[in-house]
């Protein structure tokens, strides 16, 4: 993965558990973000770190906007999406790192 691509990612507490949706020109950075708590907020407050989901952009436009229609899905349409690609909720951190 280029070190600055657009991204829609999506982390998870656990399996079904509590989801974030972000955007980010940084997928790897922004994934070690989270996972090392060194931004206060949701994901530190609700231990959102295992990366289950994310969809590569050409361009920072069309992923902010693929984002805002994520947000807006139904919690059963994301946990659908993840499970499309990745039925058993693995963490995909190690995978877009190396």
């Amino acid at each position: 993965m280029r070190e600055r691509q657009p991204c829609v990612y999506l982390p998870a507490s656990q399996r079904n558990g509590t989801l974030y949706i972000g955007v980010t020109s940084n997928l790897p950075v922004r994934v070690w973000q989270h996972r090392s708590n060194v931004v206060e907020g949701f994901t530190q407050r609700h231990q959102v770190h295992d990366l289950v989901w994310f969809e590569v952009h050409e361009t920072m436009e069309s992923a902010v906007t693929r984002e805002k229609t994520i947000k807006a899905w139904k919690r059963a349409w994301k946990i659908e999406l993840i499970g499309k690609s990745n039925p058993y909720w693995r963490d995909l951190y190690a995978e877009i790192c190396g």
